[in-house]
């Protein structure tokens, strides 16, 4: 191979490069969006979303500075590889390149489902399946790259001719992303968290949290706290009592956040710290065979939760 068909290779796969980028960068904003849907969706606590909605209002201005480096890294763990995959391997096969090029782009992510599931403990499918459908736009980004440097446009000019519609595209993308994660919620392909339903002969038990709180509920509404978090007195600079002692609790049907939970209030004297009389609610989450009870403190800023003792 000559130098010049060397440096016209090199320039090609930069070009292939920057259009890869460019189309997984394009699709990112979109994704954020039903990633955020999903990640409130699925909250078991209701807790996510003024962090979420902070972290959006900082990402957002800075969006097109890290927004191209992340298409970069996409390209470099996926379509790249998935593109060279697919040229060499299938290159036999009666298919357009860009097809190819997708095939080898979704072996690539199953390769990755993989790594996830073994090193992470991720879900195989939801890897592989996300990755293969992140794979798309880039590919048709570089698809496109090819046609216009057939066309007779060459480098940055590809590139740039690339970058601009992929802006336009990932606006369009945006806008439709809410829609979308809307009718995703309707239809029930986003699920919504559903905490368990618990009876009162259920909840009876003993509850503790990591910090050593330990609640004892005892059938007949009576109860028995040790370093129990507790609702503070407004005038105290804490974001909770730390309070042991004997009190009662009970059902709260739908009371808190519209989901049951129970009322849990020590008696007048019992409790050892300032606040500790006043009655704090506590939230059903888990799973019907993991439940949890959780409670937050100091707006949202402090989440305890307590799982059975067994």
């Amino acid at each position: 191979m000559g130098s010049g068909e060397a440096r016209r290779g090199a320039g090609q796969g930069v070009t292939y490069a920057g259009a890869a980028a460019a189309g997984a960068a394009a699709q990112l904003p979109a994704v954020f969006v039903l990633s955020w849907v999903h990640w409130m969706a699925g909250d078991p606590y209701g807790t996510s979303y003024d962090g979420e909605m902070l972290l959006l209002a900082v990402a957002v201005p800075f969006a097109p500075l890290y927004l191209p480096v992340l298409g970069f890294l996409h390209a470099c763990v996926q379509v790249l590889p998935g593109a060279a995959l697919g040229h060499v391997v299938l290159r036999g096969a009666r298919w357009p390149q860009w097809v190819r090029h997708l095939l080898g782009a979704v072996i690539v992510g199953v390769v990755w489902g993989v790594v996830g599931a073994v090193v992470w403990g991720w879900s195989f499918t939801d890897v592989a399946c996300s990755l293969a459908a992140l794979a798309v736009l880039p590919v048709l980004a570089m698809a496109y790259a090819r046609v216009r440097s057939t066309a007779g446009l060459r480098g940055i000019g590809v590139v740039w001719a690339v970058w601009w519609r992929a802006g336009l595209a990932s606006v369009a993308l945006l806008v439709l992303a809410f829609p979308a994660a809307a009718l995703a919620t309707a239809t029930g392909l986003i699920e919504e968290y559903e905490p368990p339903q618990l009876s009162a002969a259920q909840l009876a038990g003993v509850w503790q949290d990591e910090e050593g709180a330990v609640l004892r509920l005892l059938p007949g509404g009576r109860a028995e706290l040790a370093r129990m978090p507790a609702e503070a007195d407004p005038f105290v600079d804490a974001e909770f009592a730390v309070c042991e002692g004997t009190g009662t609790w009970t059902v709260a049907d739908g009371q808190y956040h519209d989901r049951d939970g129970i009322v849990v209030r020590l008696d007048t004297g019992s409790g050892t710290g300032s606040g500790c009389g006043n009655e704090t609610g506590w939230t059903i989450a888990g799973t019907d065979r993991t439940p949890e009870l959780f409670a937050t403190f100091g707006g949202l800023e402090e989440l305890r939760v307590l799982t059975r003792a067994f």
